[in-house]
């Protein structure tokens, strides 16, 4: 599988992406080269591995997805969703607008946050918080160095932390780990809340075969609801 490398010429001075438009679509592996900070792209969609450089970072208007894994020396973050076969991981934070996905597992130096989902085969590791607007969901562990927040279903295999930050005592909130309901492991560090699953809206009667009827510029009509 072809690799190429992104240096410093294919951005401009506000590290946006000029370069050639088909490497945003690209049946190979995408590396970026070191210390052009976070650079930016429209989306990315990458066939094997992504791959940012220390002091690099990735950031897109949309999704970023890879067949193999993501990782980068700075952030990553992107507007919709960060999808990966295998692992995500960033030495500072990851940031999506829609969802977390990767196939193996996802560790950030900072902070994890979703819109929706958060998913990983294998454990989830955060600097700090761990945030999604849906559930979370980790085939091994979770462990964040403050707390734990998502509004459905937070399901682990095995051990859950909160409040692991070395640097400080944590105060009494950041060891909070807030879900609507916890599924699977262990809560090893940290004090657990759930607050339980928004209620299922009742069944809508179906209008379904009814007939109805219409009066359009002074017409009447009757029609079949399909």
């Amino acid at each position: 599988m072809e690799t190429k490398l992104l240096t410093k010429k294919d951005f401009n001075s506000n590290g946006e992406f000029i370069g050639d438009v088909s490497i945003l679509d690209f049946n190979g592996n995408l590396e970026i080269d070191e210390n052009l900070g976070k650079v930016k792209f429209k989306y990315l969609k990458i066939k094997g591995y992504l791959l940012a450089n220390a002091g690099s970072g990735i950031s897109a208007g949309d999704g970023i997805s890879a067949g193999s894994g993501i990782s980068a020396g700075w952030g990553i973050s992107a507007g919709s969703g960060i999808s990966a076969g295998s692992g995500i991981s960033a030495g500072d934070g990851i940031s999506a607008g829609w969802g977390i996905s990767a196939g193996s597992g996802i560790s950030a130096g900072d902070g994890i946050s979703a819109g929706w989902g958060i998913s990983a085969g294998w454990g989830i590791s955060a600097g700090s918080g761990i945030s999604a607007g849906d559930g979370i969901s980790a085939g091994w562990g979770i462990s964040a160095g403050w707390g734990i927040k998502c509004k459905l279903i937070l399901e682990v295999k095995l051990r859950v932390f909160a409040g692991l930050c070395l640097w400080r005592e944590p105060l009494k909130d950041e060891l909070i780990i807030e879900c609507g309901k916890f599924e699977g492991g262990k809560i090893v560090h940290g004090e657990l809340k759930e607050i339980g699953l928004p209620k299922k809206e009742e069944n809508q009667p179906s209008l379904k075969g009814k007939l109805v009827k219409v009066e359009v510029d002074g017409v009447k009509y009757e029609a079949i609801i399909q």
